[in-house]
């Protein structure tokens, strides 16, 4: 009666140990899982940052090219302008 009592113990304890065992690799690999998760997150956002940034960088030297574009512009349209002045009086003058 006694082995059949200890045997029963033992037993029971050896289930209890690996039922144990095994709710903790699960929560392990929830945890682990959820911090892949996170870190995923937290990689995809930075990767988003530095995109965001880099495009709004190129979109700045777009824009500054073209306002030197319009000076330019600008500057020879002036200049046409002028000339066809000068034509017109040297023609009115003759």
């Amino acid at each position: 009666m006694k082995k059949l009592f200890l045997s029963t113990i033992l037993l029971l304890a050896l289930s209890l140990t690996f039922t144990s065992c095994r709710d903790t690799k699960k929560v392990d690999s929830i945890e682990d899982a959820m911090n892949n998760a996170g870190d995923a997150i937290e990689d995809a956002a930075e990767s988003a940052s530095d995109a965001t940034e880099g495009a709004l960088e190129e979109a700045g030297k777009a824009m500054d090219n073209a306002g030197e574009a319009v000076e330019d512009a600008v500057e020879a349209t002036g200049d046409a302008i002028e000339k066809a002045g000068e034509a017109v009086k040297e023609k009115a003058g003759h």
